[in-house]
């Protein structure tokens, strides 16, 4: 602990409290559809927590990648002005 006080201090950039850390790591958990529907799990190690946010976040981003994908192929598909309107509404 005292090596994180003199890193602080060194760099100007203030301490997060232990309190806080477990307050986020609440947060993810509550966030996480695999831990936070399921209250009956009891506590989770915040190592867990972590990790299943990782992997969530992963997973997330690559749903995100395959829809682009498949509205770029929608469009591709559509006539110019069905797609025209497709990416008018997309841009409000």
């Amino acid at each position: 602990m005292s090596n994180r006080k003199s890193r602080s201090r060194q760099t100007g950039v203030p301490m997060i409290t232990e309190e806080q850390i477990n307050d986020l790591v609440l947060q993810l958990h509550r966030l996480l559809p695999e831990l936070g529907n399921n209250r009956r799990s009891g506590k989770v190690s915040a190592s867990r927590v972590l990790q299943e946010t990782c992997s969530y976040i992963r997973n997330l981003s690559k749903e995100v990648d395959d829809l682009s994908e498949r509205l770029s192929q929608l469009l591709e598909s559509t006539d110019s002005a069905q797609a025209a309107l497709i990416r008018s509404l997309l841009m409000q």
